[in-house]
Parts: C-alpha cells; sequence; structure tokens
C-alpha cells in the first residue's frame, strides 16, 4: 500500500493524531468532519520514558507511520497530545525532574518529528495531555450533556483541565501544594508504588496489580480508600474556585475507580463520571487543534 501523505486542510478533512503518555503512544487518523476515528488506523506501542531520546522518538515514529500507511487518503496535519511542561507552541519539551522523557528536555521535538515522516513542520501541532484528554470527554463522552466540568486524568502523573465554551485549558493543578509536597506526588501512580512499599516492605508493578491485590488484601483496599480521601480533600478548593457542573476522572487508574469513588462522593456534591471513552478521548482532543483553529478553512 502507497504511504499515505501530507496535504493541506482544503483538502480533506482526515488529520493523524496521537496521545504520548509515560509508557505507551496511541496514534489514529481521525475524520474532522464525522468526529470518528478510522478504526484501521488505531495503533499502540509502548515504550520506556526513561529510555535515551533516539529509542523513544524512534517507537513514535513508527506508530505514526503504522497509522499513516493504514489508509489510502491523504491526510492534512498531526496533532499530538504530550504531557508537560512543554513548549506547546513550538514543540519544544520540558520535561525534568518527573523520572521520565529526561532525555527529551530542550529537545525540538515537532522538527525532529517533521524532518523523520517528512512534513512541514507548520503541520504538526501539541497540546497538553489531560487538556486534550479532558476535552475529548466532555464533547463526545461522559461530559457531553454539561456546558462547563472540571476533569482529572489519573495516571503516571495528575492532570487536571477545565472545559467550557467549546474548549478545554489546562489547570496545572498537579504542581499545586499539597500535604508535605505536591499535589502529583499524592495524586499518581508514583504514590501508590511508594505507599504500598513503605506499608508492605513489598513492590508491584503498578495499579493494576494493586487493584487485584485489593480483592483479598486488605491493605490494598484501604489504600484506594486513602487515595479517593486525598483527592477528595485536594479538590475542594479548585471545585469550589470553577464551579462546574460535573468532574470527570480519566486515566488508567479512573478504571479502578469502585475502589475509590465512593470516598469522593461522601465531600464531593457535583455529579463524578469515569471516562467512557478512555484513551479515545485524548486522541479526539488531539483533533480539536484542527477544528479549531481551521474549520472556517475546511468550509471554505
Amino acid at each position: 500500500m502507497e504511504t499515505t501523505s501530507i496535504t493541506s486542510l482544503n483538502n480533506n478533512s482526515f488529520v493523524l493524531v496521537a496521545d504520548i503518555g509515560g509508557s505507551h503512544i496511541t496514534s489514529a487518523i481521525c475524520d474532522l468532519c464525522s468526529s470518528t476515528l478510522v478504526h484501521s488506523s488505531v495503533k499502540r506501542a509502548e515504550f520506556s520514558s526513561k529510555g535515551a531520546a533516539e529509542q523513544v522518538l524512534n517507537v513514535w515514529i513508527d506508530c505514526l507511520r503504522q497509522s499513516m500507511k493504514s489508509v489510502e487518503f491523504d491526510i492534512s496535519g498531526v496533532g499530538f497530545a504530550i504531557p508537560g511542561p512543554f513548549d506547546y507552541e513550538n514543540g519544544i519539551s520540558y520535561i525534568t525532574g518527573l523520572n521520565k522523557f529526561e532525555a527529551l528536555y530542550g529537545m525540538d521535538i515537532r522538527k525532529k518529528l517533521s524532518d523523520a515522516l517528512q512534513i512541514d513542520p507548520d503541520l504538526l501541532r501539541f497540546r497538553n495531555d489531560a487538556e486534550a484528554a479532558i476535552e475529548g470527554e466532555w464533547l463526545f463522552g461522559a461530559g457531553r450533556n454539561y456546558r462547563k466540568v472540571m476533569g482529572i486524568t489519573l495516571g503516571t502523573g495528575f492532570g487536571s483541565a477545565l472545559a467550557e465554551n467549546g474548549v478545554a485549558r489546562d489547570l496545572d493543578l498537579a504542581n499545586k501544594k499539597y500535604k508535605d509536597s505536591i499535589a502529583d506526588d499524592h495524586l499518581s501512580t508514583r504514590w501508590f508504588l511508594k505507599r504500598y512499599a513503605r506499608q508492605s516492605g513489598l513492590s508491584v508493578v503498578g495499579v493494576k496489580e494493586l487493584t487485584e491485590l485489593a480483592g483479598s488484601r486488605e491493605m490494598a483496599k484501604m489504600m484506594f480508600k486513602e487515595f479517593g480521601a486525598n483527592m477528595a480533600r485536594f479538590l475542594q478548593e479548585p471545585l469550589a474556585e470553577y464551579k462546574p457542573e460535573a468532574l470527570l476522572i480519566c486515566g488508567n487508574i479512573a478504571k479502578s475507580s469502585r475502589l475509590f469513588l465512593n470516598e469522593l462522593k461522601k465531600t464531593i456534591a457535583i455529579p463524578i463520571h469515569t471516562s467512557e471513552l478512555w484513551e479515545s478521548a485524548a486522541l479526539f482532543g488531539a483533533s480539536r487543534l484542527f477544528i479549531v483553529q481551521d474549520m472556517q478553512t475546511l468550509a471554505g
């Protein structure tokens, strides 16, 4: 099959989108007009965010190429949902001190990817991953019946965004002070791993393993309740400030929400919804980089 090429947005409504997490990348082709993903184009690849820059980027490039090769029509640009700190306008990573993507610090990601994929750099756009996920979930998933929502993403890191007036914006609550450090230290996978190791003297690979242990070990079950209580206490202030109609919870840890949701509901009065779209939410959010900026061009 002939490789898909990149054209201008005047020619079609298809864009390549990617969600880059702490351990994997998911890419797909999105049709902006119908707000759907081309099923055959959805690709996923795992990588180590602690790896060398070329190792990480090569996995991203290969995954993107697979999505492009899965279709025979042209695409109009590439949108990325990627964690920060990141210069989203210029495509430069400034992630440091977070035990991930250290090798990419200060690198011009836009240039690296545009060179490898032979795409005009101006057709590559970036946005915060939590912001993208919450916007996607708000427009097409669990938040679609509300005018204004606040959302959080729970995974390798803690993300947050407020969605209203057609777009979501990053709230960067992860860096707000909470207890002895910042929220990101208490509302992410890192907290679970450290807490379990401290209490049991044992180590686990991730939250999924702890979720399974919670079925038979009281210690693991109580950890999720403590996590939910921490989240409820931390969210009181931003919820009071932004006054959303509902709270959306996305990210892989949200898949274990049955173990901590009751703790949230004890103190949070507004409706709470977990994700319906899961990984697709960020892909739809990344596609909005083109819808918001270019719908008038497409219509013309």
